[in-house]
């Protein structure tokens, strides 16, 4: 039987964000979501989680649960048999980037939380169709389910995040690293330099796709996870 599958959502989302790889996946795979709503820094966050996670799994992160997942990655690289980049960064934000975040927080600390969530997904993110007002309501509901704490804790992880580039070159395990075609947030560019830094990396770009992937065009992403799961692990 193949290796749990652990999804690690991105900011300010929950399950819902990986609904329908869920719903295809789980018949024949045990797949697990774990929340990253804990910690200030992405270490904290990684460290919580590998207590409670299996021995041995296969893990894929989202935007902010990409950053995790490459700590986890830094951490514990046996205990990943494979590892999927969704729409993530291996780069340590620029300091204009984190002063704009933290006007963001002083927002959601004056209770405007769904202010700050309309400024950190703009629609534009999102590939134009008649689902990208639907997805944005799923993305907005998700923030509100989380709250403003989650927020805060996350938008200070992201802030700190340190550059997980030496991590990708020492990577041993087969990588998936997928990203929407007009995805503006973390561009195909920077996923293609990510996907040359893997020893072990197998690039997709998801047409008809931007910032969530996962939901606007879930039958192409569910065949790339697919794809990566039945890639031959490395020889040790």
């Amino acid at each position: 039987m193949a290796d749990p599958l652990v999804l690690l959502p991105g900011l300010m989302s929950d399950a819902r964000v990986f609904w329908p790889q869920i719903a295809e996946l789980s018949a024949k795979t045990a797949v697990t979501v774990a929340p990253i709503t804990q910690g200030e820094r992405i270490e904290e966050i990684a460290s919580g989680l590998l207590d409670q996670l299996p021995k041995r799994f296969a893990l894929a992160g989202m935007g902010l649960g990409g950053a995790v997942a490459l700590e986890i990655l830094r951490r514990a690289p046996d205990r990943l048999s494979r590892l999927a980049l969704i729409g993530a960064s291996p780069l340590a934000e620029p300091p204009q980037a984190a002063a704009a975040r933290e006007m963001l927080i002083v927002k959601v600390k004056s209770g405007r939380l769904a202010d700050a969530m309309r400024e950190e997904l703009d629609p534009l993110w999102l590939a134009p169709g008649p689902n990208r007002a639907a997805i944005l309501e799923i993305a907005l509901d998700m923030a509100d389910t989380l709250g403003p704490e989650v927020y805060i804790r996350q938008a200070r992880a992201l802030q700190r995040a340190r550059d997980q580039q030496a991590v990708l070159r020492k990577c041993k395990v087969p990588t998936l690293v997928m990203c929407g075609e007009v995805g503006k947030l973390n561009p195909v560019k920077r996923h293609s330099f990510m996907a040359e830094l893997l020893p072990y990396a197998i690039l997709r770009v998801i047409e008809g796709a931007g910032h969530l992937p996962t939901l606007e065009q879930p039958e192409a992403t569910t065949a790339a996870i697919k794809e990566w799961m039945k890639l031959p692990l490395v020889p040790a």
